[in-house]
């Protein structure tokens, strides 16, 4: 370790601080307009307004979003005015929601801490699967969102307790996990499995809507109806969210599905009367959800869990045998294993295969091409950011061979691209293309689709060559409460047809002329009502006569077929589970999709007329027949809501003057060898926008300088600034070394941050930092080195390039690259010292599923004294404490060299290599209980050389090492994750190892990661 005898100086007044930490923190004081960078790089500006009733606070930052703000509000009112009578619920505060337009399909989510909180797409849901059944989205979304306000935010007698001496709902924050434990006390359901409140939420928002909803829906009845057929493994209580939420292909979903199935399984056994006992938080009931549930139902959670599995395999045994009544369709299935999520596909006659986007775990998603007669797949390319159910929107021209396919297909804007389906060459062609349900024309060789911009859906249409805004026409503007979707056009380019929903969720097969379309007229012949099952990708057969979809008409997708001549619809199959996209490939011979337990699989299934097809029950419906009380459940129209009559304000959204207090909590920390008692406080505004974080903590006992005994701590955040300042900051994690961060004497740095790209999965973003730090008596960014001088000023820049995979199932990164420099200037004293360092990350994939090999890379010059503690870089360490709340894999930084301690190698310069090995994750299905489990297991090993001082005048030294780390991913009060690790090193001075001078040094590493 390099370091010399200090030479301090005499610090600055106390004047001169505080006027450098005004004009620091003056920065952040930035008007109520947020300027940010479009892809286009042109600047437009957010300007938030608000309109406010008593409980709501509707927060939007476009003008062109303002007609649908009345009737979103109005939704809001109507459903908290049934909430506040139907749970006996008082809000605490208001419910924030920001209406965005971020992603090009609707979405929304719900936080409650520190504040209520519903962030709502204004774009329409998807139809894929009729996963998401629905009427008006905005009255649907809404009832759902709620739902989980009230379920999380609803407190009674000690909640409220601790709500008032806290000041308000506490963030759990790793940097202070004593907010763990308030967390939990001030909002205790907010900690419950992300099933349970889903499911309660997918239960109500059924029957409020009158009946339609995903209780009551075709998709999640023939999901476990697949599982049992098809022997699939049901997951338990906690195996649930521990696996089944990560590996199997619907991920997240299963919280969705598993959770609505057992509401309506306990309401259907017991009365939903006691499902509303269990959820709702009322004097005497228990915080914990799974304490009250055996106080309510006189079971434990597991065991009742059980019974339900029991349960359900009876009722789709039931199911499968009233299908089975009528011969089921025959299929040839065109591989062995099933694809997972699947887009739209097309069969070539000209090669003989069929054409598809799938994504499952264990891959990356991409374009299939599938041979029909041996089931060999070749994987034409990779899709970026794929859908979860629908990959991504698909047409074919199948006279030139291209595939046009869109990416980032999940929340973001899409783009079209093309793939040449012979060579494989990809064509990016349209940036923020923003449609979808592409379909392709034969006739005038043209793609349509179905944009959504601010809410509304617009069928479009790109001529050739697909490349030139130029080329893209609005066809028609579908008003608001209308959509359609799975366009398609018939042979000759005279007619399109798609599925149609309405405001109520009647859905309708429609059919527009194609000429009187192009010139405006907008008109439409319905070929059938569907009711309220809607119609699915429909598609002309190849001479035109027919139309093939699938609809869950008899509570299965079975296929049907439109007869244009006889003007009727026919079944055309009687399946199982459900059969879904079908694609033409003769006159005789369909492909589809059959749902399976394990994902879609890619079947042929003949064309022939079926006059006898099966239906099923519906668990809902069992509910609502046994249970008839459920049909009172139902909201009226939010019409009937006099919003001038609530509505308080309607104007600009002022960041500042909603910036509150969010919470205020004591805590312990610890300062190098004493103990320090505090106080936090946070503040922000409801968006977010501005947050302000305080703690003060003092060590009132122990020899200790009297100056070292304060410990102050400001972080105040204001996108893109982040100002951040201490004096003898203290630390909670010091308690648990061996990284220690408590620091003597003052520093204040404002750092500003942005990005050039940002295009899923890649990135390009920066960092820009200046600070000053005072009365220092060791390095504030290298543990235990004695400062050369008692402050410094110093300014830094980071360009930083990244493009990082992993698959549907990985726990880490399983490929990409990853470049990026710093440059550092110290002024210390009279001198100036630069730094300048870079490094770079190559990873691929070893064949075997989630295992990767990554080379790392780092290299730092810097020009100064050697001598000097300022002019060095510092090493050795994993880095993580016995109790962390940084970066499991530390061994990956620059400045770890596990091993070695910390900080006890030093260099002018350095160059450093790793080479590192995952080994796959182990999913575990069952180790642990409801409140604490045990989710996987990751294995890594590496092996590092570093050489410093190899220009200059100091003597080179080269040091190696090897070692690995074991993690374990915990879940505790089940939302809470922790990681528990297990890391060993040997490290070696390579020249004094070979004079044998000197051992092998050794480090062992445990740690556990709050957050």
């Amino acid at each position: 370790m390099t370091t010399r005898s200090s030479c301090f100086r005499k610090k600055p007044s106390c004047f001169s601080i505080f006027t450098a930490f005004l004009i620091l923190t003056s920065v952040l004081f930035t008007p109520d307009i947020v300027d940010a960078e479009s892809d286009t790089d042109t600047e437009w500006k957010l300007k938030w307004r608000v309109l406010e009733t008593p409980d709501l606070r509707l927060v939007y930052y476009d003008e062109e979003h303002s007609y649908v703000l009345s009737h979103l509000a109005r939704c809001f009112e109507n459903t908290m005015g049934y909430y506040r009578i139907f749970f006996d619920y008082n809000p605490s505060e208001e419910v924030t929601i920001l209406l965005q337009d971020f992603d090009d399909y609707g979405y929304a989510g719900t936080s409650t801490i520190p504040n209520n909180y519903i962030t709502l797409g204004i774009e329409p849901f998807e139809y894929v699967y009729e996963t998401c059944p629905t009427n008006e989205r905005f009255n649907w979304v809404v009832n759902h969102e709620m739902v989980h306000v009230v379920i999380s935010e609803k407190g009674v007698g000690m909640d409220e307790f601790y709500r008032k001496i806290f000041f308000g709902k506490v963030n759990a924050n790793p940097e202070d996990p004593w907010s763990l434990i308030y967390s939990y006390l001030t909002n205790p359901r907010r900690y419950a499995p992300r099933w349970y409140h889903e499911g309660i939420a997918v239960f109500l928002e059924t029957w409020l809507a009158g009946g339609i909803g995903r209780a009551l829906g075709g998709y999640d009845e023939m999901v476990f109806r697949s599982m049992v057929r098809d022997s699939a493994y049901f997951y338990d209580v906690v195996g649930l969210e521990s696996e089944g939420t990560t590996s199997d292909f619907q991920i997240g979903q299963n919280s969705y599905l598993y959770g609505t199935r057992f509401m309506s399984y306990l309401a259907y056994s017991y009365g939903p009367e006691k499902v509303i006992d269990w959820v709702n938080r009322t004097p005497g009931s228990s915080a914990s959800f799974s304490r009250q549930f055996k106080k309510v139902y006189g079971s434990s959670l597991d065991d009742e869990w059980s019974l339900w599995a029991d349960f359900e395999h009876e009722w789709q045994e039931t199911n499968l045998d009233s299908i089975r009544t009528y011969p089921v369709t025959y299929q040839r299935p065109l591989m062995s294993r099933a694809l997972g999520s699947a887009s739209r596909g097309y069969y070539s006659a000209e090669t003989g295969k069929f054409y598809t986007a799938v994504n499952y775990p264990g891959e990356f998603a991409h374009i299939a091409a599938i041979d029909v007669a041996d089931g060999s797949v070749e994987k034409l390319c990779y899709v970026k950011t794929p859908a979860l159910y629908y990959v991504s929107s698909v047409a074919f021209d199948e006279d030139s061979g291209a595939l046009f396919f869109t990416t980032n297909n999940g929340k973001d804007w899409r783009d079209l691209n093309s793939v040449d389906i012979h060579t494989g060459e990809v064509t990016e062609l349209l940036q923020n293309f923003r449609t979808g349900d592409l379909c392709f024309n034969d006739a005038d060789k043209s793609i349509w689709g179905v944009q959504h911009h601010n809410g509304i859906s617009s069928v479009v249409r790109v001529a050739a060559p697909y490349d030139s805004w130029d080329n893209m026409f609005m066809i028609m503007e579908i008003p608001f409460g209308r959509d359609v979707f799975d366009l398609d056009i018939s042979p000759d380019g005279e007619w399109l047809t798609c599925s149609m929903i309405e405001i109520t969720g009647r859905a309708h097969l429609v059919r527009m002329n194609i000429p009187r379309l192009m010139m405006g007229d907008a008109s439409y012949d319905v070929l059938y009502d569907f009711h309220k099952t809607a119609p699915a990708n429909f598609v002309f057969s190849r001479d035109g006569r027919y139309l093939y979809g699938t609809a869950y008409q008899t509570g299965v997708s079975n296929v049907f077929r439109w007869d244009f001549e006889r003007e009727e619809m026919n079944a055309i199959t009687n399946c199982e589970t459900g059969y879904f996209r079908p694609a033409m490939v003769n006159d005789d011979s369909l492909i589809v999709f059959d749902y399976t337990g394990h994902g879609l699989l890619p079947v042929m299934v003949p064309i022939k007329r079926v006059f006898d097809v099966a239906s099923v029950n519906y668990l809902g419906n069992a509910v609502a027949v046994a249970h008839p009380i459920v049909e009172d459940w139902k909201l009226g129209s939010p019409r009937d809501i006099n919003l001038d009559s609530v509505m308080t304000y309607h104007g600009d959204y002022g960041k500042w003057k909603n910036t509150k207090i969010a919470s205020m909590y004591p805590v312990l920390d610890k300062y190098k060898d004493w103990e320090a008692i505090g106080v936090r406080m946070d503040l922000m505004d409801p968006l977010g926008l501005h947050s302000f974080e305080f703690k003060a903590a003092v060590t009132a006992w122990g020899d200790i300088p009297s100056e070292e005994r304060w410990h102050l701590w400001f972080k105040g955040r204001s996108w893109p600034f982040t100002l951040t300042a201490a004096w003898n900051r203290s630390d909670f994690y010091d308690f648990f070394g061996p990284t220690l961060r408590s620091r003597k004497g003052y520093l204040a740095i404002l750092d500003y941050e942005g990005a050039f790209i940002v295009d899923k999965p890649r990135y390009l973003d920066y960092n820009l930092s200046i600070g000053h730090f005072g009365d220092l008596d060791e390095l504030p960014f290298a543990q235990g080195v004695e400062a050369t001088y008692d402050q410094f000023t110093t300014g830094s820049a980071k360009l930083e390039y990244r493009k990082l995979k992993r698959t549907m199932g990985a726990v880490d990164y399983e490929k990409g690259h990853k470049i990026g420099v710093r440059y550092a200037g110290n002024y210390v004293e009279t001198e100036f010292y630069s730094q300048l360092a870079g490094y770079g990350d190559l990873g691929f994939r070893t064949g075997i599923d989630h295992s990767s090999i990554w080379l790392r890379a780092f290299g730092g010059y810097s020009w100064g004294d050697p001598q000097d503690s300022f002019a060095n870089f510092y090493f050795g360490g994993f880095g993580n404490n016995y109790v962390d709340h940084l970066s499991v894999q530390r061994y990956r930084e620059y400045y770890a060299f596990p091993g070695a301690e910390i900080a006890s190698i030093a260099g002018n310069n350095f160059g450093k290599l790793v080479l590192e090995w995952t080994l796959p994750p182990v999913r575990f299905r069952r180790i642990g209980f409801p409140w604490v489990y045990c989710t996987w297991m990751r294995t890594a090993v590496f092996s590092s050389g570093l050489v410093t001082n190899f220009q200059g005048d100091l003597d080179p030294h080269e040091y190696w090492n090897v070692g690995g780390q074991l993690d374990f991913r915990l879940v505790w009060m089940s939302g809470l994750s922790m990681t528990l690790s297990f890391g060993y090193a040997a490290s070696w001075d390579y020249w004094e190892w070979q004079d044998n001078d000197r051992t092998p040094e050794s480090e062992f590493m445990i740690s556990l990661k709050i957050l």
